[in-house]
């Protein structure tokens, strides 16, 4: 069984089959599906699956933490199951690839106590932007 559906099953979470094939899509590493793209991978495999079936799963399975809508530069939100293991993402500037990054050191720790402006910081959301290789050879 999946990380996210051990996840989902340990809270609760009624597995119909629309929302266990939802869950399924959105298994992995660097997965960083549009809805469109969940829902496209859905009908694959459950054809009678719903465009507002899939809104909804995600919407919840966003709501419930388990799944992390991921905005970048305007495009289409992506879904990051990867709700739980602290990351980065690098995002290519030219086709949207989004890649999970762990890099080593505390992003809070470069923010000087005089750029806080009297916060109290509990947390930061670093992007890196580039071009994939792919990209970057077109």
């Amino acid at each position: 069984m999946s990380d996210l559906l051990e996840r989902l099953r340990e809270r609760g979470w009624r597995l119909t089959s629309q929302r266990r094939v939802v869950a399924e899509v959105l298994d992995g590493d660097h997965v960083h599906l549009t809805a469109d793209e969940v829902h496209a991978r859905a009908v694959e495999r459950l054809p009678e699956i719903s465009r507002a079936t899939v809104y909804n799963a995600l919407g919840e399975l966003v709501s419930l933490g388990e799944v992390v809508e991921v905005s970048t530069d305007g495009r289409a939100k992506r879904y990051d199951p990867n709700a739980h293991r602290p990351h980065e993402h690098l995002v290519c500037s030219g086709c949207g690839l989004i890649r999970d990054v762990h890099p080593t050191g505390d992003p809070l720790a470069q923010l000087p106590a005089d750029e806080r402006f009297g916060f109290t910081v509990s947390g930061a959301q670093v992007t890196y932007r580039g071009l994939c290789p792919t990209c970057a050879r077109g």
